[in-house]
């Protein structure tokens, strides 16, 4: 009897083990299938280079339903976001709005910078020590080592075992590389001149896949070799300036800068190929690749978040070309909504509409042209770099006796320290004596130390902007910023990379699965984006997103 209820208690025992196990199964099992139910399949991230935010309101009446207007329709429109660092460049942009923070801690100063160590100007992107694919041309040399921090890409690769993918698409190779992040399965960009394909580099893979073969193939480049010319009659453009002024370059071979631009004539005398990149059907093929991406990728088609980065970079191109006032960016901008409507619509059948979850920004925004602001009573200028360069140099020598600069690129002064040391000179000294020296010229707005960057904090102002875009090991011996509206340029299109809001006010729009619909005029800031596409994945923030943080307002 006794073992007959020794056998007994032990069986009882083990089926209540069991019962008390079970809910934890079946919890376990719940909680993975809501998670895998409610998020996202595929994150889009779209930067549309050099976009000003009143792009959106200035062309309003131009867009259709289904591209920009859709974004704030169904989704969530930030419209008091900026860039909260200098400068407001293409690299840098890329790489801040997907790592959530700014060149302080990713490394990506500039698109080209002075590289203290090896004395000598380096891409943000280029690498010797990969190989091209898909070309023989050294523009497929390229990878994301300069890059010091993870983006959100990298995280979800990571949360995901490497199941989820990261793929980057865009005209330029640094719009595709840097969103993409450090662990992506491909970035392409698109390799103009002789040849007009899509290519990428052995750091990723070592042959282009299929798709992307049968996409070159297809001549698809080819196909907009053809007359650009206003989408609308041009005579409806008024949100722009006249088409015939004297503040837009144009393409060599003709001889004013106005519509329309038979492309098929005048490729030869702009780059081949290359020519696409600065003209509206630049965006529009890097939408035909996108789209091929999807199915060629397999995106979103498995329980594994993936990611896809996507850069319009010819719209930055023709703001550069022709200005932010002109006909030319307000038909870029009109067509691609278009390109963007046919984008999502391929999202919606290819993906799923609620299955995926979009945002919109830029990589920074732009400068109306300074001569077409001075012919309308604005303060605007030019600055003349040569002529400031030896100005300093002349101070420098008569001070101490020798010149001390090595090189001045993107604001910013390189001295030899070594020189410096040499003479048994404090540097900090010659840094301090050089700011009061050049803030004293008519067009330097502020003018900074490095010591002064790294000693002093600033909270608010240019000055905090300045100093989230210094990183210590990259950055120059001295920052300095022009007065507003005045540039180092030519005297026709327009450029950017201040802190002032024409530069650093862009859009913010988001769309998509787990996103509110609204808006607010509440400040938000580009190193917010990635925090929040992470809080919606429930993954791990990037590794240096200790600036950004999630805009719990735009997640349902």
């Amino acid at each position: 009897m006794k073992k007959i209820s020794t056998l007994l208690s032990v069986a009882i025992f083990v089926m209540a083990c069991k019962a008390q196990e079970q809910p934890k199964v079946s919890e376990t099992t719940e909680k993975s299938s809501y998670y895998f139910t409610h998020k996202s399949k595929l994150v889009v991230g779209i930067i549309v280079d050099q976009m000003r935010y009143d792009y959106l309101t200035r062309f309003y009446n131009k867009y259709g339903e289904g591209g920009f207007k859709r974004m704030m329709n169904e989704g969530f429109n930030c419209k008091n976001n900026h860039f909260n660092y200098v400068p407001t460049k293409t690299a840098p942009g890329h790489a801040s709005v997907f790592s959530g923070t700014t060149p302080k801690y990713h490394g990506i100063i500039a698109n080209d910078w002075y590289d203290k160590d090896l004395k000598k100007s380096v891409y943000c992107a280029g690498d010797e020590s990969v190989n091209p694919v898909g070309t023989t041309s050294s523009a497929g040399k390229m990878s994301p080592h300069r890059m010091l921090t993870t983006t959100f890409a990298d995280e979800n690769r990571l949360f995901t075992q490497m199941r989820g993918k990261s793929i980057g698409v865009s005209v330029k190779d640094r719009g595709a590389i840097l969103p993409a992040g450090h662990s992506a399965n491909a970035a392409y960009w698109f390799y103009g001149k002789d040849q007009g394909d899509f290519i990428s580099s052995t750091y990723y893979m070592n042959d282009l896949p299929q798709w992307v073969k049968d996409f070159n193939k297809s001549d698809a480049a080819e196909s907009y070799l053809k007359p650009w010319d206003t989408y609308y009659n041009i005579e409806t453009y008024t949100e722009s300036g006249t088409d015939l002024n004297d503040f837009e370059e144009g393409f060599e071979g003709k001889e004013t800068a106005t519509f329309p631009y038979d492309l098929n004539v005048l490729k030869d005398k702009n780059g081949g190929f290359d020519i696409i990149k600065a003209t509206a059907y630049g965006n529009s093929i890097v939408a035909d690749f996108a789209i091929a991406a999807l199915s060629g990728e397999q995106l979103g088609q498995d329980n594994d978040t993936d990611v896809l980065t996507v850069s319009f970079s010819s719209t930055d191109y023709v703001g550069h070309n022709f200005g932010v006032n002109s006909k030319e960016i307000e038909d870029t901008y009109i067509r691609l909504d278009l390109d963007l409507e046919r984008f999502y619509k391929a999202l919606d059948e290819k993906v799923g509409k609620g299955n995926y979850t979009v945002f919109l920004t830029a990589d920074h925004a732009a400068v109306d042209v300074p001569a077409y602001l001075q012919s309308v009573k604005i303060p605007a200028g030019y600055v003349n770099t040569k002529e400031e360069r030896a100005q300093m140099e002349s101070f420098l020598q008569n001070k101490y006796g020798a010149n001390f600069i090595e090189n001045i690129s993107n604001n910013q002064i390189f001295l030899d320290r070594a020189k410096i040391a040499e003479m048994n000179l404090e540097l900090e000294d010659v840094q301090e004596a050089l700011v009061n020296e050049i803030i004293g010229y008519q067009n330097i707005y502020k003018a900074y130390s490095a010591t002064t960057m790294s000693t002093t904090s600033f909270p608010i102002g240019l000055e905090a902007l300045l100093q989230k875009g210094y990183n210590q090991k990259r950055s120059g011996d001295i920052i300095f910023e022009y007065n507003a509206a005045y540039i180092s340029y030519g005297r026709k299109g327009s450029t950017h990379g201040s802190g002032f809001d024409y530069d650093t006010h862009v859009p913010l729009l988001f769309f998509g699965k787990g996103i509110k619909h609204g808006q607010t005029f509440d400040k938000t800031e580009i190193t917010d984006i990635a925090p929040t596409m992470s809080a919606l994945l429930d993954i791990s923030f990037p590794n240096g997103a200790i600036i950004g943080k999630p805009l719990e307002f735009v997640l349902d």
